[in-house]
């Protein structure tokens, strides 16, 4: 089962956040099979760390909750809270497989959240998005449900020229509300 898992930064943690970087990077290399995407978010400018993605394909619920809550800087405060959703994987790859690479443009999480019902009361989950270039699209695919019946919203990591463009892998007129941050690769370099 693949999830998705935001750790959000906590106001004033960016010098523990620095300080623990080695620990939370052994525990991430205790995932490196199971991870299709990882790496940090960035406030405007991409100086100020804002969060932490990590997209994984775990055994169940309970295995995500235990990597999520588990991770080091979570234990030692640094993250204000979690955002951990099932997800489903339509680009079939991980970021290691992005023809992109690592590098070369602005990178970029697209949150949709909230998903708004439909005027008949259903409420379905997004294929890929129309008229986008898939070749910029780094992951994507819906937060679901524990149990992976019911669509939450959307999670994409998109590289794009800039935050306007970014938004517009997502129709915002679905969603309750839809953020976006700048986001970069992950790991070891």
């Amino acid at each position: 089962m693949e999830f998705f898992c935001y750790h959000r930064d906590r106001a004033g943690s960016a010098a523990l956040r620095a300080e623990l970087v080695e620990d939370h990077w052994a525990y991430m290399d205790g995932y490196a099979a199971e991870l299709i995407a990882r790496g940090p978010t960035f406030g405007v400018g991409g100086e100020v760390p804002t969060g932490s993605v990590h997209i994984a394909d775990l055994p169940g619920p309970a295995a995500a909750r235990a990597f999520a809550f588990d991770e080091p800087n979570y234990q030692a405060g640094v993250y204000r809270d979690v955002l951990l959703r099932r997800w489903r994987n339509l680009l079939g790859r991980t970021m290691w497989e992005f023809p992109g690479g690592r590098t070369g443009g602005d990178r970029y999480l697209v949150l949709g959240l909230g998903p708004v019902p439909a005027a008949d009361g259903a409420v379905t989950g997004p294929g890929l998005p129309p008229g986008i270039d898939h070749d910029d699209l780094i992951a994507f695919g819906p937060l679901l449900s524990d149990d992976g019946a019911t669509w939450l919203g959307t999670a994409a990591l998109v590289r794009a020229s800039d935050r306007e463009r970014a938004l517009g892998v997502l129709d915002p007129v679905r969603y309750a509300g839809v953020e976006v941050q700048e986001w970069e690769f992950g790991g070891r370099r």
